[in-house]
Protein backbone atom coordinates (compact mmCIF):
# COMPACT_ATOMS: atom_id res chain seq x y z
CA UNK A 1 0.00 0.00 0.00
CA UNK A 2 1.06 3.62 -1.11
CA UNK A 3 0.41 6.41 1.37
CA UNK A 4 -3.28 7.14 -0.27
CA UNK A 5 -5.80 5.08 0.95
CA UNK A 6 -8.34 3.63 -0.92
CA UNK A 7 -10.75 1.54 0.90
CA UNK A 8 -12.41 2.78 4.00
CA UNK A 9 -15.08 -0.35 4.89
CA UNK A 10 -17.72 0.79 6.89
CA UNK A 11 -18.45 -2.22 9.57
CA UNK A 12 -21.35 -1.60 12.69
CA UNK A 13 -19.37 -1.75 16.39
CA UNK A 14 -22.08 -3.82 17.62
CA UNK A 15 -21.51 -7.16 15.43
CA UNK A 16 -17.77 -8.27 16.67
CA UNK A 17 -17.47 -10.92 14.18
CA UNK A 18 -18.60 -9.11 11.04
CA UNK A 19 -15.53 -6.58 12.34
CA UNK A 20 -13.62 -10.03 13.06
CA UNK A 21 -14.45 -10.48 8.85
CA UNK A 22 -14.04 -6.85 7.77
CA UNK A 23 -10.23 -6.62 9.41
CA UNK A 24 -9.57 -9.65 6.71
CA UNK A 25 -11.45 -7.95 3.88
CA UNK A 26 -8.76 -6.43 2.45
CA UNK A 27 -9.96 -2.89 2.84
CA UNK A 28 -7.02 -0.28 3.78
CA UNK A 29 -8.75 1.23 6.51
CA UNK A 30 -11.85 -0.52 8.69
CA UNK A 31 -13.80 1.86 10.14
CA UNK A 32 -15.74 0.74 13.30
CA UNK A 33 -19.75 2.55 13.45
CA UNK A 34 -20.52 3.44 16.27
CA UNK A 35 -23.45 5.71 14.97
CA UNK A 36 -25.91 5.33 12.03
CA UNK A 37 -25.65 1.51 12.30
CA UNK A 38 -26.09 1.15 15.47
CA UNK A 39 -29.45 1.05 16.93
CA UNK A 40 -29.96 3.23 20.47
CA UNK A 41 -30.48 0.33 22.36
CA UNK A 42 -27.09 -0.91 21.01
CA UNK A 43 -25.06 2.10 21.74
CA UNK A 44 -23.39 0.45 24.95
CA UNK A 45 -22.24 -2.25 23.82
CA UNK A 46 -21.01 -1.34 20.86
CA UNK A 47 -19.13 1.19 22.53
CA UNK A 48 -17.41 -1.71 24.67
CA UNK A 49 -17.29 -4.16 22.53
CA UNK A 50 -15.19 -2.10 20.41
CA UNK A 51 -12.94 -0.80 22.94
CA UNK A 52 -12.24 -4.22 24.18
CA UNK A 53 -11.08 -5.22 20.41
CA UNK A 54 -9.10 -2.51 20.34
CA UNK A 55 -6.81 -2.86 23.32
CA UNK A 56 -4.60 -4.43 21.04
CA UNK A 57 -3.02 -3.31 17.59
CA UNK A 58 -4.93 -4.77 14.58
CA UNK A 59 -3.56 -6.09 11.13
CA UNK A 60 -4.78 -2.94 9.47
CA UNK A 61 -5.71 0.65 10.26
CA UNK A 62 -8.86 0.64 12.65
CA UNK A 63 -10.95 4.22 12.91
CA UNK A 64 -13.96 4.26 14.72
CA UNK A 65 -16.83 6.89 14.14
CA UNK A 66 -18.26 7.64 16.91
CA UNK A 67 -21.84 9.39 17.69
CA UNK A 68 -23.18 12.76 16.61
CA UNK A 69 -20.71 15.14 18.78
CA UNK A 70 -24.10 17.09 19.72
CA UNK A 71 -25.61 14.56 20.52
CA UNK A 72 -25.78 11.95 24.12
CA UNK A 73 -23.42 9.27 23.50
CA UNK A 74 -20.35 10.94 21.81
CA UNK A 75 -18.79 11.67 25.40
CA UNK A 76 -19.00 8.27 26.25
CA UNK A 77 -17.69 6.97 22.81
CA UNK A 78 -14.38 9.67 23.38
CA UNK A 79 -14.20 7.92 26.89
CA UNK A 80 -14.12 4.55 25.73
CA UNK A 81 -11.78 4.30 22.66
CA UNK A 82 -9.77 7.86 22.18
CA UNK A 83 -6.87 5.99 24.09
CA UNK A 84 -6.82 2.69 23.21
CA UNK A 85 -4.05 1.10 21.56
CA UNK A 86 -5.35 -0.31 18.59
CA UNK A 87 -7.00 3.03 17.26
CA UNK A 88 -5.46 4.71 14.30
CA UNK A 89 -8.09 7.71 14.11
CA UNK A 90 -11.65 9.14 14.97
CA UNK A 91 -14.51 9.73 12.30
CA UNK A 92 -16.66 12.31 13.61
CA UNK A 93 -19.89 12.72 12.26
CA UNK A 94 -21.77 16.03 11.38
CA UNK A 95 -19.28 18.61 12.16
CA UNK A 96 -20.83 21.86 11.58
CA UNK A 97 -18.19 24.16 13.05
CA UNK A 98 -13.65 24.17 14.02
CA UNK A 99 -14.90 24.16 17.64
CA UNK A 100 -16.51 20.58 17.10
CA UNK A 101 -12.71 19.50 15.97
CA UNK A 102 -10.89 21.31 18.73
CA UNK A 103 -12.87 20.05 21.59
CA UNK A 104 -12.36 16.81 20.12
CA UNK A 105 -8.30 17.23 19.96
CA UNK A 106 -8.15 18.88 23.42
CA UNK A 107 -10.07 15.34 24.57
CA UNK A 108 -7.44 13.21 23.12
CA UNK A 109 -4.22 14.92 23.64
CA UNK A 110 -2.88 13.36 26.88
CA UNK A 111 -2.93 10.07 25.68
CA UNK A 112 -1.78 10.61 21.64
CA UNK A 113 0.22 14.06 22.30
CA UNK A 114 -2.40 15.73 19.98
CA UNK A 115 -1.00 12.88 17.12
CA UNK A 116 -4.23 11.13 16.96
CA UNK A 117 -5.87 11.69 13.28
CA UNK A 118 -9.00 13.19 13.13
CA UNK A 119 -11.00 12.98 10.26
CA UNK A 120 -13.80 15.00 10.08
CA UNK A 121 -17.84 14.36 8.46
CA UNK A 122 -19.58 17.31 6.71
CA UNK A 123 -23.34 16.45 6.77
CA UNK A 124 -24.93 19.85 6.69
CA UNK A 125 -25.19 22.76 4.78
CA UNK A 126 -23.29 24.99 7.72
CA UNK A 127 -20.60 21.94 7.14
CA UNK A 128 -20.36 22.40 3.71
CA UNK A 129 -20.39 26.80 3.98
CA UNK A 130 -17.19 25.94 7.05
CA UNK A 131 -15.61 23.41 5.10
CA UNK A 132 -12.25 25.55 4.87
CA UNK A 133 -12.69 26.88 8.14
CA UNK A 134 -13.08 23.24 9.63
CA UNK A 135 -10.20 21.89 7.69
CA UNK A 136 -8.00 24.19 9.25
CA UNK A 137 -9.27 23.60 12.68
CA UNK A 138 -6.77 21.48 14.55
CA UNK A 139 -3.27 19.68 13.51
CA UNK A 140 -4.74 17.13 14.20
CA UNK A 141 -7.57 17.11 11.52
CA UNK A 142 -6.55 14.85 8.57
CA UNK A 143 -9.16 15.01 6.36
CA UNK A 144 -12.36 15.56 5.29
CA UNK A 145 -15.65 14.14 3.66
CA UNK A 146 -19.13 14.53 2.59
CA UNK A 147 -21.42 12.32 4.46
CA UNK A 148 -23.94 12.31 1.66
CA UNK A 149 -27.05 10.91 2.38
CA UNK A 150 -27.69 13.70 5.34
CA UNK A 151 -26.56 16.10 3.31
CA UNK A 152 -28.96 15.10 0.93
CA UNK A 153 -31.36 15.35 3.25
CA UNK A 154 -30.82 18.77 4.73
CA UNK A 155 -30.33 20.25 1.23
CA UNK A 156 -33.62 18.60 -0.28
CA UNK A 157 -31.87 17.36 -3.40
CA UNK A 158 -33.46 15.41 -5.48
CA UNK A 159 -30.89 14.02 -8.09
CA UNK A 160 -27.60 13.01 -7.33
CA UNK A 161 -25.97 16.08 -9.68
CA UNK A 162 -27.30 18.08 -6.83
CA UNK A 163 -24.28 17.47 -4.76
CA UNK A 164 -21.61 18.41 -7.10
CA UNK A 165 -21.31 21.75 -5.75
CA UNK A 166 -20.91 20.55 -2.27
CA UNK A 167 -18.20 18.25 -3.50
CA UNK A 168 -16.21 20.39 -5.62
CA UNK A 169 -16.04 22.53 -2.00
CA UNK A 170 -14.89 20.37 0.00
CA UNK A 171 -12.34 18.99 -2.76
CA UNK A 172 -11.21 22.71 -2.77
CA UNK A 173 -11.49 22.96 1.32
CA UNK A 174 -9.14 19.74 1.66
CA UNK A 175 -6.71 20.97 -0.97
CA UNK A 176 -6.09 24.79 0.38
CA UNK A 177 -5.58 23.37 3.62
CA UNK A 178 -3.05 20.86 2.77
CA UNK A 179 -5.04 17.94 3.36
CA UNK A 180 -5.36 14.82 1.48
CA UNK A 181 -8.17 14.67 -0.98
CA UNK A 182 -11.23 13.47 0.52
CA UNK A 183 -12.89 10.41 -0.17
CA UNK A 184 -16.29 9.46 -1.79
CA UNK A 185 -19.16 8.94 0.15
CA UNK A 186 -20.95 5.46 0.36
CA UNK A 187 -22.65 3.68 -2.62
CA UNK A 188 -25.44 2.49 -0.34
CA UNK A 189 -26.89 0.04 -2.93
CA UNK A 190 -24.37 -3.06 -2.49
CA UNK A 191 -25.91 -5.29 -5.38
CA UNK A 192 -25.34 -2.09 -8.02
CA UNK A 193 -21.77 -2.60 -8.98
CA UNK A 194 -22.33 -1.32 -12.49
CA UNK A 195 -23.47 2.03 -10.62
CA UNK A 196 -20.96 2.34 -8.02
CA UNK A 197 -17.66 2.24 -10.83
CA UNK A 198 -20.03 4.87 -13.09
CA UNK A 199 -19.70 7.25 -9.57
CA UNK A 200 -16.42 6.13 -8.84
CA UNK A 201 -15.76 7.51 -11.86
CA UNK A 202 -17.37 10.65 -11.65
CA UNK A 203 -15.95 11.27 -8.38
CA UNK A 204 -12.34 10.71 -9.37
CA UNK A 205 -13.09 13.67 -12.26
CA UNK A 206 -14.13 15.67 -8.94
CA UNK A 207 -11.17 15.19 -7.52
CA UNK A 208 -11.53 12.46 -4.98
CA UNK A 209 -9.54 9.65 -3.81
CA UNK A 210 -10.60 6.35 -2.60
CA UNK A 211 -14.14 5.80 -1.39
CA UNK A 212 -16.11 4.47 1.49
CA UNK A 213 -17.70 0.75 1.32
CA UNK A 214 -20.19 -0.71 2.92
CA UNK A 215 -19.73 -4.10 2.23
CA UNK A 216 -16.55 -6.14 0.85
CA UNK A 217 -17.50 -6.62 -2.35
CA UNK A 218 -17.39 -2.78 -2.94
CA UNK A 219 -13.68 -2.89 -2.31
CA UNK A 220 -12.30 -4.28 -5.73
CA UNK A 221 -14.66 -2.38 -7.72
CA UNK A 222 -13.50 0.89 -6.08
CA UNK A 223 -10.14 0.12 -6.25
CA UNK A 224 -10.15 -0.66 -9.62
CA UNK A 225 -11.64 2.90 -10.23
CA UNK A 226 -9.00 5.03 -8.35
CA UNK A 227 -5.82 3.22 -9.51
CA UNK A 228 -4.43 4.70 -13.19
CA UNK A 229 -5.31 2.67 -16.22
CA UNK A 230 -2.10 1.26 -18.45
CA UNK A 231 -2.85 4.21 -20.71
CA UNK A 232 -2.05 6.47 -17.99
CA UNK A 233 0.83 5.19 -15.80
CA UNK A 234 2.33 4.84 -19.28
CA UNK A 235 1.96 8.65 -20.28
CA UNK A 236 2.96 9.56 -17.01
CA UNK A 237 5.98 7.61 -17.41
CA UNK A 238 6.60 9.40 -20.48
CA UNK A 239 6.53 12.88 -18.58
CA UNK A 240 8.98 12.05 -15.99
CA UNK A 241 11.35 10.49 -18.30
CA UNK A 242 11.10 13.33 -20.66
CA UNK A 243 11.25 15.91 -17.50
CA UNK A 244 14.55 14.10 -16.49
CA UNK A 245 16.44 14.09 -19.44
CA UNK A 246 15.83 17.57 -21.19
CA UNK A 247 16.55 21.49 -20.05
CA UNK A 248 13.87 23.63 -19.62
CA UNK A 249 10.21 23.81 -21.02
CA UNK A 250 9.40 21.23 -23.92
CA UNK A 251 5.78 19.58 -24.90
CA UNK A 252 5.14 15.86 -25.76
CA UNK A 253 4.62 14.73 -28.75
CA UNK A 254 0.38 15.53 -28.96
CA UNK A 255 1.82 18.85 -27.96
CA UNK A 256 1.10 19.17 -24.31
CA UNK A 257 2.91 21.19 -22.33
CA UNK A 258 5.38 19.75 -19.17
CA UNK A 259 5.75 21.93 -16.18
CA UNK A 260 5.56 21.36 -12.35
CA UNK A 261 2.16 20.89 -12.11
CA UNK A 262 2.13 18.09 -15.05
CA UNK A 263 5.17 16.43 -13.63
CA UNK A 264 3.33 16.73 -9.99
CA UNK A 265 0.63 15.23 -11.35
CA UNK A 266 2.50 12.45 -13.21
CA UNK A 267 4.29 11.49 -9.96
CA UNK A 268 1.12 10.94 -7.84
CA UNK A 269 -0.19 8.88 -10.90
CA UNK A 270 2.83 6.42 -10.77
CA UNK A 271 2.47 6.55 -6.71
CA UNK A 272 -1.46 4.91 -7.25
CA UNK A 273 -0.03 2.80 -10.08
CA UNK A 274 2.51 1.26 -7.68
CA UNK A 275 0.14 -0.14 -5.79
CA UNK A 276 -1.68 -1.64 -8.19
Amino acid sequence: MTGFPLTWLYVPGDRPAVVAKALAAGADVVVIDLEDAVAPDRKAYARSATAELLRDPQPVPVHVRVNALSGPWARADLAAVAHVPGLSGLRLPKVASPSDVVRVARRTVSAHGGALPLYALLETALGIERAHAVATAHPSLRGIAIGEADLRADLGVRDDAGLDWSRSRVVVAARAAGLAPPTQSVHPDIRDLDGLTASCVRGRALGFLGRAAIHPRQLPVIERAYLPTEEETERAETILKAAATTLGAQALPDGTFIDTAVVTAARRTLSLARRG
